[in-house]
């Protein structure tokens, strides 16, 4: 059997509509996982899940929306996860937030508030729901979406920063607490991706050239890159993974 089949796991993807979580959410399908595709907009949820299972051939993806800014919400998608495939083997937080691009001098409180509010409680809140199951089953993985910009300052992107430097130190405190009961909590740091979410930084053709001007292949990823990553930490391949 290969070590990264996925047949018969339960993924739980925040931010799976579209970009890295819908592609995380593709390639975990097509290797036999069952997956929940879950974001604010319940007609782009169903969108992409009809899209993944077409691509399988299987009902495989299923639609739970849900929005990160809502614990309520966040708690109703974990208990409808759990109805609908009976258990999480996987939680994957890929959603995030960031409203503000520009001197932390200049941003309102309440747009750093929203960043630390959807990039770090929601996470925090949605580990600390599927843990217990994880812990009664000896078994489970953790993985947060995280970026390069949490391991580097930025004159842009301050907050967003700070949040993704926290979402790194959450799962090491995971695996530091956790770890013995076979839960392997990772994160993922990538550097500019092409999706939506990072339209501003890659269209900016001063940034671009500014990021180029350090990446050794002379572009920037694709969100596919980024999925594989995930597929690995989710399968058997990942399983003597801590922290990361």
């Amino acid at each position: 059997m290969s070590l990264f089949n996925l047949k018969n796991k339960s993924i739980l993807i925040t931010g799976s509509s579209r970009g890295i979580g819908k592609a995380i959410a593709k390639h975990c399908a097509l290797h036999g996982a069952n997956v929940i595709i879950s974001s604010r907009k319940a007609d782009v949820c169903q969108a992409t899940t009809d899209e993944i299972n077409e691509l399988v051939g299987e009902e495989l993806a299923h639609s739970i929306p849900a929005s990160i800014s809502e614990p309520e919400q966040l708690e109703q998608l974990v208990l409808k996860t759990r109805e609908k495939l009976g258990k999480i083997d996987v939680l994957i937080c890929n959603a995030a937030t960031n409203p503000f691009m520009g001197s932390m001098l200049d941003m309102p409180s309440d747009k750093f508030d929203k960043v630390m509010q959807n990039n770090i409680k929601s996470n925090q809140l949605l580990c600390n729901l599927v843990i217990p199951e994880m812990v009664e089953r000896n078994d489970g993985s953790i993985i947060i979406i995280s970026s390069i910009g949490g391991i580097k300052g930025s004159a842009l992107l301050g907050a967003y920063n700070i949040s993704k430097a926290a979402d790194i130190m959450i799962v090491k405190n995971i695996a530091a607490e956790f770890g013995s009961k076979n839960i392997r909590a990772n994160s993922i740091a990538p550097g500019l991706i092409k999706t939506d979410f990072a339209k501003a930084l890659w269209e900016n053709p001063d940034i671009l050239k500014a990021v180029l001007g350090n990446t050794p292949m002379q572009r920037i990823g694709e969100p596919d890159e980024i999925a594989g990553a995930a597929v690995m930490l989710s399968s058997k391949a990942g399983e003597k993974n801590g922290s990361s």
